[in-house]
């Protein structure tokens, strides 16, 4: 399956994150996010069983990235929050996690739901590509990141 309005690198494909690829998606947060309390393979199996939408990135059946929203509420006031991204760092750079982003993004945009998010305020990476895909920042969480003590901001997408 690949996203319609995402144009992503000829070998990568897009699908649903499935249980067995809880243990890869905890290996790679160990290297993303080492100082912020990296998600383990429990937490990702947790997410998928309470039914939120988590898609992978393969390359050759390899899982090289992840992301994740849960959505709470019904239209008109539905609400969704991106849990997370997370792209290899072999493979960074290529638009997969522009294309997360937007498959995450298509799952919201299917309630109309308002879309939220943190990040990192020394990320500016991710902000920067939060703000193309239309996020801005509405707010400052200090001390979020645990156990790092980084700070976030908070970011909101209007619904469509």
């Amino acid at each position: 399956m690949r996203a319609r309005d995402v144009t992503l690198p000829p070998d990568v494909v897009l699908e649903a994150l499935r249980p067995a690829d809880a243990f890869r998606c905890a290996a790679l947060e160990q290297v993303l996010f080492p100082g912020d309390e990296p998600w383990n393979a429990a937490a990702f199996r947790e997410e998928l069983r309470a039914g939120h939408t988590y898609l992978a990135a393969r390359i050759d059946g390899e899982l090289v990235g992840y992301g994740g929203v849960a959505v709470v509420g019904k239209p008109p006031g539905a609400e969704a929050e991106i849990h997370t991204i997370g792209v290899d760092p072999a493979h960074q750079g290529r638009g997969i996690g522009r294309a997360l982003l937007r498959g995450l993004l298509a799952a919201a945009d299917r309630l109309h739901a308002t879309v939220f998010l943190e990040v990192r305020t020394d990320n500016d990476a991710a902000r920067t590509l939060y703000e193309t895909e239309g996020f801005v920042v509405v707010g400052l969480r200090r001390n979020y990141y645990r156990p790092s003590g980084a700070d976030a901001y908070t970011m909101r997408r209007q619904a469509r």
